[in-house]
């Protein structure tokens, strides 16, 4: 038995101009969400969240992952990734962490796009029309600080009461214009200045 799906949304965003400057390459986010009734709403508290993770975590990933391959221009432009879940006011977070956080739903993503990285994430519970922050980073190297960007989107009737919001998202490039550098320049400075000392 799948998810029930009520609807999925992709949001496009293309950044060209950042700062007054125009970028070198326009920088493009999208950010998928299906929308999914909550399989353990109105059952008191749930123990064993395990059976509906095993039936259903796997084919809404695979599906997710597909659509934003689509809307990407295809899953080889993709630099950094992340996912994101709202659950609604009748669900608890773990509800919607248990839909994100397995590998039979995670592992599509990374394996499409032959990642090393983590999916970073965010979980949250809300209502209607709530914010939605889907961050991301490099899929190969979580050092590059360029590629920490976050796609913001909303759905306005969604997540009704007794549903999960569960979004991936993609972006083709880091922040346009990066110049805080990464994590490795920053340990090999503080090494640099221990030695000075």
């Amino acid at each position: 038995m799948s998810f029930e799906i009520r609807k999925i949304v992709t949001t496009i965003e293309e950044t060209r101009v950042e700062g007054g400057k125009a970028a070198d390459k326009p920088v493009t986010m999208v950010g998928v969400a299906a929308v999914i009734k909550n399989p353990w709403n109105g059952r008191g508290f749930v123990e064993d969240l395990s059976p509906e993770i095993k039936q259903s975590c796997s084919d809404l990933g695979a599906l997710i992952v597909e659509y934003v391959g689509k809307y990407i221009g295809g899953l080889s432009n993709i630099e950094a990734y992340g996912k994101a879940a709202v659950v609604g006011a009748e669900g608890e977070i773990e509800h919607a962490s248990a839909v994100i956080h397995t590998l039979r739903f995670g592992n599509h993503y990374r394996n499409a796009v032959d990642a090393q990285s983590y999916l970073s994430f965010t979980n949250k519970r809300g209502g209607p029309g709530t914010s939605i922050q889907i961050p991301m980073m490099h899929k190969d190297d979580e050092g590059f600080r360029s590629h920490y960007i976050t796609l913001e989107m909303n759905i306005e009737d969604s997540p009704r009461a007794d549903e999960i919001v569960v979004c991936l998202g993609a972006s083709d490039g880091g922040r346009v214009h990066p110049r805080i550098g990464n994590r490795y320049e920053d340990l090999k400075a503080l090494a640099e200045e221990a030695e000075v000392k």
